[in-house]
């Protein structure tokens, strides 16, 4: 049996959780329009009778930022790369410009010693700046045009991971106690980001860089209803009022949104009990 630990590398919404939601077939990894959106390295697995992959969703590097918590995910997504990986896929968008976030992550997949597989997304739009990507072809061994979004070209993909992964015989290597396919992520992390995806969705540009989403408890009731408790945490009295919203609208549509998203993910009736607090020191403390 073939099984290997595949990396996923690139600048911020060039496709890497799309690409792994949708090669896994179940969502493990947010997505949003925004940069940020993806915060720690999410590991998901692959498996069909050829073997297993770990796909590993790392965040997108950031070009040189004073942002305490873009640092942060800058430092997360280089101790994921430093870590050993048997393929690595070097994601890019060319319906953006080259940029110098471009640069810093073209300077980190120069560096690692496992094989790089370029991949040019989103085929299934205009890619207007192809031309200035076109020259990394014959930089890497390997290139693939794929749509994240629309599940194109990743049979050729796979074919070729498959190949140069090692053959564990008939004793697989991963273990996990959670759920699958999430092997990094229990269920309490993976609600939380269920709720953050929301706020980035929803909320105007500021807002979802000051907040983040913890669970505190999931317990079920006789019932069979989950009853979730949950509390948006955010940097400043200003965008807590901004997320609960005059007469508590705002605070009300986003757990709706997010409620019958986790009803989805977990099969079960599901009451979300969700609130805002301020709290100007939750980067430090669960992100350090």
């Amino acid at each position: 049996m073939k099984e290997g630990i595949v990396l996923l590398l690139g600048r911020p919404n060039v496709g890497k959780s799309t690409f792994v939601n949708n090669v896994i077939g179940q969502k493990v990894a947010i997505t949003s329009p925004k940069p940020q959106t993806t915060r720690f390295p999410i590991q998901g697995l692959f498996e069909d009778e050829r073997g297993k992959i770990i796909f590993t969703d790392t965040p997108g590097i950031f070009n040189k930022t004073k942002d305490l918590l873009a640092q942060k995910i800058n430092q997360q997504t280089l101790k994921a790369v430093n870590k050993e990986a048997d393929v690595v896929l070097y994601f890019i968008d060319p319906t953006r410009k080259r940029d110098f976030e471009e640069a810093k992550v073209l300077g980190i997949a120069r560096k690692i010693k496992a094989p790089v597989f370029l991949v040019i997304n989103k085929k299934d739009k205009k890619q207007t700046y192809l031309a200035q990507y076109m020259f990394l072809e014959d930089e890497f061994s390997q290139a693939f045009h794929i749509s994240a979004l629309k599940s194109h070209g990743f049979d050729a993909l796979l074919k070729r991971i498959f190949e140069l992964l090692p053959d564990q015989g008939e004793q697989s290597m991963i273990q996990s106690d959670l759920p699958y396919p999430l092997l990094n992520m229990d269920s309490k992390t993976f609600i939380a980001e269920l709720i953050r995806e929301k706020v980035f969705i929803m909320m105007g540009e500021e807002i979802p860089y000051s907040t983040t989403v913890v669970v505190s408890e999931i317990k079920e009731r006789k019932n069979g209803l989950m009853y979730i408790k949950a509390q948006i945490l955010t940097t400043t009295d200003r965008h807590k009022k901004m997320l609960i919203g005059a007469g508590g609208r705002k605070i009300k549509e986003l757990g709706s949104y997010a409620r019958k998203e986790i009803a989805l993910a977990i099969n079960k009736k599901v009451f979300l009990d969700l609130t805002v607090a301020t709290d100007p020191h939750w980067q430090d403390v669960l992100y350090s």
